[in-house]
């Protein structure tokens, strides 16, 4: 049986069901609001993109992690996302 959760980058990560893809990928950002709905499809990205929830060890703040394969998906997510 695979792990459910597994740590990197600093944080403990929980892959969301609704992801494709359950990798982290090179550019990621922390989202501290764990109830926002994050809908990475309406977007209109790129590249490959998942989503986790998450759990920052350094503090213990509880958010979401979106990890992009490019760059650009990263720039127009923080550009486009406003939380609820």
């Amino acid at each position: 049986m695979p792990a459910l959760a597994f740590t990197a980058h600093g944080y403990t990560l929980y892959p969301s069901p609704q992801s494709a893809h359950r990798e982290v990928f090179a550019y990621h950002v922390f989202v501290p609001h764990p109830y926002a709905l994050i809908d990475l499809p309406g977007m209109d990205l790129v590249g490959r993109s998942s989503l986790f929830a998450a759990h920052r060890a350094r503090d213990g703040k509880m958010g979401q992690l979106v990890s992009f394969e490019l760059e650009v998906d990263l720039r127009r997510f923080e550009e486009r996302f406003r939380p609820d």
